[in-house]
């Protein structure tokens, strides 16, 4: 392999399977802005072209496209949080400066890229045998742009 392919393999011949994030100029930045919101993460390397980081032990490559391509709702990434401690900093973080807020948890950061800040426990209350609990829980989470887990779980 040669050149820019070969320098691609190296850096991931030990994470065969990872996300490549298209940018349009802003492969850099976008890095920086999510390693400094998430914790335990950093960059890996800058060639120019393609920066390669990693967010939790999950490794990403931002490549610095141009404007062809969008990013668009068809893919998110999926934040499980453990609290509503760790819902307010994803969402805030990821919304600030220019993001934008949509339903159930979902919202797009200033790159464009879709995110979805969901309590870990969001599958038992939506998907709970419990009709009662299920369509409460479905009811609530609809009138929600960011999740207030104490809203999900109460029963009137």
């Amino acid at each position: 392999m040669g050149g820019f392919f070969y320098y691609i393999h190296r850096m991931n011949s030990n994470n065969p399977i990872y996300p490549c994030l298209w940018f349009n100029h802003q492969a850099r930045e976008a890095a920086e802005c999510y390693v400094s919101i998430f914790e335990n993460s950093r960059i890996l390397s800058d060639n120019g072209m393609v920066v390669m980081f990693e967010l939790r032990e999950t490794k990403f490559m931002a490549l610095n496209g141009g404007p062809e391509f969008q990013f668009n709702e068809s893919i998110s990434m999926v934040i499980n949080c453990e609290n509503q401690q760790e819902v307010d900093h994803f969402w805030d973080a990821l919304v600030s400066d220019g993001g934008q807020e949509s339903q159930c948890g979902w919202l797009k950061d200033r790159f464009g890229v879709s995110w979805q800040v969901v309590p870990s426990e969001l599958g038992n209350w939506i998907g709970n045998p419990d009709s009662e609990v299920r369509d409460y829980a479905i009811a609530a989470l609809m009138k929600m742009k960011k999740i207030i887990i104490e809203d999900l779980k109460r029963i009137h």
